[in-house]
């Protein structure tokens, strides 16, 4: 049995760019709670996507959060959330006391489904916001959530934490609606150990969050506080390790791109298995390769035949809806997003792996589908 070979882990970058802003912060003793790495690693990370401004933050979770609250979600308000997503993405509406409406998705691009969207602003029509998911780096479909947005001119949040680097149609995932959102997690495309950030081109909204994120303490010689605070600004040493993730960012994507073009050339003529999709106007950073097996290979077939190799793997999503913490709130589909979580298995990815080891995943996977075939 060879080394483990890990779903998505930390990548740091060979020429040692984290450490250098890393120790520019220990040298200058801007340890916390801010520092010139936050403020450079803001407008840097705001110029890669196109967006005007950004607000770096403890998590992605924090800043879907206050662009929850900065679009004045409160108590009782109706947020639509697609259900296929980790939940990171449905807690903030319930932070804010509101009430999560989760959307189907749709096979074309296994994210929010726009004729469910469409259903649920028929049903719904004094919605507060939108939350839209770039699931596993492939794009929603964005003109036409975009337009239903704009035609019941409600607030549209793009959580891209899976999809720094994703294109649609030429332009960066995240900076579509009115506010964006990006994770610096461990398993994330880059990662600061922890951390997120918040893009939007209302350079106000940004510094409002900022205020909010900073224990909302007024501009007084005394602590003082006339707005509810959170303690959500990233930290100095943090944010140097994004200021140098950040720089080989093109290198991860172009890895993960590679990573799912191996798969899909090895595997994809198997009987029973068909890869996550791709659209003419989607550019993904395929963070995640995944795919659904619609033949007699069950998901576990695949990931107990590669465990027990010493791989690991694991199903797409378990829809929100379906969990039990918010299965008491409504769903608008299909039942979509439960056929690609019953049938779907996202596959090792990180951009660490060799060739060896991304042929040591195919080799398992084509035993299991042909010792299938044979009986």
């Amino acid at each position: 049995m060879g080394e483990r070979i890990l779903l998505s882990s930390p990548h740091m970058s060979e020429e040692g760019y984290e450490q250098q802003y890393v120790k520019e912060a220990f040298d200058t003793n801007w340890i916390a709670p801010l520092g010139e790495n936050v403020n450079q690693f803001e407008k840097e990370l705001a110029l890669k996507v196109g967006s005007r401004d950004a607000a770096a933050l403890s998590s992605g979770t924090a800043a879907i959060h206050l662009a929850l609250k900065a679009a004045g979600v409160g108590e009782e308000d109706i947020v639509f959330c697609p259900t296929l997503t980790f939940s990171a993405t449905a807690n903030p509406i319930i932070y804010q006391n509101a009430t999560p409406v989760f959307i189907d998705s749709d096979y074309q691009t296994w994210n929010m489904c726009p004729n469910a969207l469409e259903e649920a602003f028929e049903k719904y029509p004094n919605v507060k916001a939108v939350i839209v998911v770039h699931l596993y780096g492939l794009s929603a479909d964005m003109d036409r959530i975009v337009e239903l947005c704009k035609k019941h001119n409600v607030t549209l949040i793009e959580d891209a934490a899976e999809s720094l680097g994703t294109y649609y149609k030429g332009k960066h995932t995240g900076t579509f609606g009115d506010y964006g959102v990006f994770s610096f997690n461990g398993n994330k495309i880059i990662t600061t150990s922890g951390g997120g950030m918040l893009v939007s081109d209302d350079v106000e909204k940004i510094a409002k969050a900022r205020f909010w994120a900073t224990q909302s303490r007024d501009q007084a010689k005394h602590y003082q506080h006339s707005e509810l605070g959170f303690n959500y600004r990233m930290s100095n040493i943090v944010a140097g390790i994004g200021r140098g993730q950040l720089k080989v960012l093109d290198q991860r994507v172009e890895k993960k791109r590679y990573i799912f073009d191996f798969y899909s050339r090895e595997l994809g003529e198997l009987d029973g298995i068909e890869f996550m999709p791709s659209n003419e106007w989607d550019e993904p950073n395929y963070w995640l390769s995944s795919m659904i097996m619609t033949g007699n290979v069950s998901p576990n077939d695949i990931m107990e035949a590669l465990e027990k190799e010493n791989i690991e793997s694991r199903p797409v999503w378990k829809p929100m809806h379906m969990q039990p913490y918010f299965e008491k709130y409504d769903f608008i589909g299909k039942g979509v997003s439960e056929k690609l979580f019953e049938y779907g298995v996202c596959l090792p990815s990180d951009t660490k792996m060799t060739d060896e080891e991304l042929s040591r995943v195919v080799k398992v996977i084509k035993g299991v589908v042909n010792k299938n075939e044979k009986c």
